[in-house]
């Protein structure tokens, strides 16, 4: 815990531990700042953008949106409008990591603009419970698919699924660790992918158009729902289709030039994604009626055996790349949150450490993947996540909020981006709806255990960060160092 301490200790070891480096040359060598450094370029960002908001889910069922709005014509108008309000969050997301150049996303923002102790419960639910349980499930659907054409006719065993995705988790964790270059490479290909089998399937949709193939988007409004309460649902699940839109803003600090390029990856990455997201859709319709697409298990397999056989093997493959694009996006992101945490005291020391060789923040990347894997093991993970979502709407709201706020209290600060503001409030509605829908719609207890869980973190607050008992650093002052030699480790440096 404690960092100077640390580096006293490093000191005779030639700053780090028992290499055998001979002084001279060590001397001679010019000595890299240890940071993490500036390797994302404007390309690797839309990737990163784009890699992953688009998982799975737009090939396997994107039927829950034409569920609860009843009709192709109000599918295709939610999924615009969550496009649209996406956009605008975004942008929102622009103007913060435009003024507050540090990584972490809302983690950083909500500290400035609320203090410590909201930002320690953004840190605390995110960390533990958010990003890591979204990685694992992810993961579980990746190695369900990838295991699927070896079990025709039946569904994979649970061991297999789980035990690919614990594999997959390890390997992109790996990945993830050895490089940022690398890291970024893995993300642009898996994300040209997938963006390859966009266009494969909005192609052969376009053909089909062009055929005639139109009776399915003919009546398009008939049979559409005036429940508002069905339509409220439709577009809480558009919108988490659409979620990932903030990525970039957890790795402010390893983008070049963030000032141009953040605003400019958000304004090319999240349309494309609406684009995208809406031409499929229609490209489905041409195919199968508004009954065939609620029906199929997976809708792009559908599509495929009826437009593409006999390559219609294709489409299950690219959907394995794009699961794996996802949860790679993922695990990069969610490293940078738990980094910065423990930078700022508010996650134990070595969490915010980077690796001598590889300038990447192991020690976090290494916990989340660890934590993920413990999520794997329940069977009930996905009702975690449903249970959990309406927290990352909470967060996403106050986040908008800050925005607002620091319009006031933080005049001082330079603004490369500035949205209106009453986007902004628009943000802060839409989230506050988000995360009431579903408590009014169906309320349960779990939802209080849910609550329960996040403020249970203040618990921690109190002696670890708030008032930093000594015996508190005794305790973990061992554990850092053995953790710092055994991963070849060390605090970042202050280039400010």
């Amino acid at each position: 815990m404690d960092t100077s301490s640390m580096r006293k200790r490093k000191e005779p070891g030639n700053g780090c531990m028992d290499h055998s480096v001979d002084s001279q040359t060590t001397e001679a060598q010019p000595v890299k700042a240890t940071v993490l450094k500036k390797d994302v370029g404007l390309v690797s960002g839309i990737c990163l953008i784009v890699g992953t908001m688009i998982g799975s889910g737009i090939f396997i069922s994107p039927k829950a949106v034409l569920l609860y709005s009843g009709a192709v014509g109000p599918c295709l108008l939610v999924w615009t409008a969550c496009g649209v309000l996406a956009t605008l969050g975004a942008l929102c997301y622009a103007e913060l990591g435009t003024m507050i150049t540090k990584s972490g996303g809302e983690y950083s923002y909500l500290m400035e603009a609320f203090g410590s102790i909201i930002a320690y419960i953004y840190s605390w639910t995110t960390v533990m419970v958010l990003k890591p349980s979204s990685f694992a499930i992810i993961c579980l659907s990746l190695a369900e698919y990838a295991s699927t054409p070896f079990y025709p006719g039946c569904s994979p065993p649970v061991v297999v699924t789980k035990c690919l995705s614990v594999a997959a988790i390890l390997l992109i964790v790996t990945v993830n660790c050895l490089s940022v270059k690398l890291a970024n490479y893995v993300q642009n290909v898996l994300t040209a992918a997938k963006l390859l089998i966009v266009v494969v399937i909005v192609g052969a949709g376009i053909v089909l158009l062009a055929q005639g193939n139109t009776e399915t988007l003919s009546n398009t409004f008939e049979g559409s729902s005036t429940s508002v309460g069905a339509i409220g649902l439709a577009f809480y699940n558009g919108l988490w289709a659409y979620d990932g839109w903030n990525q970039l803003n957890f790795i402010t600090e390893e983008l070049k030039d963030p000032y141009r390029n953040l605003p400019l990856a958000i304004l090319i990455g999240i349309p494309l994604v609406s684009v995208c997201y809406v031409l499929v859709n229609v490209a489905y319709f041409t195919v199968m009626t508004s009954t065939e697409l609620l029906n199929s298990p997976a809708v792009a397999v559908t599509f495929a055996d009826r437009v593409l056989y006999p390559m219609s093997w294709v489409v299950p493959l690219f959907v394995v790349f794009s699961t794996f694009g996802s949860a790679h996006g993922s695990c990069f992101t969610a490293g940078r949150v738990t980094y910065v945490a423990g930078r700022e005291g508010h996650m134990v020391k070595i969490l915010s450490y980077i690796s001598l060789k590889h300038y990447t923040p192991s020690p976090a990347l290494i916990f989340n993947g660890i934590l993920a894997i413990f999520y794997i093991i329940p069977s009930d993970i996905n009702t975690l996540i449903n249970y959990f979502s309406f927290a990352q709407w909470v967060f996403y709201g106050l986040t908008a909020l800050a925005l607002i706020v620091m319009r006031f209290t933080r005049k001082d600060l330079h603004r490369p981006v500035k949205v209106p503001i009453f986007i902004a409030g628009l943000m802060v509605l839409v989230s506050s709806y988000l995360v009431l829908a579903p408590i009014i719609d169906k309320p349960e207890k779990e939802y209080l255990y849910c609550i329960v869980f996040i403020f249970s973190g203040l618990i921690l607050y109190y002696p670890f960060v708030h008032r930093k008992f000594g015996w508190t650093r005794k305790v973990m002052g061992p554990i850092t160092m053995h953790l710092q030699l055994l991963m070849e480790v060390v605090p970042p440096e202050k280039t400010d």
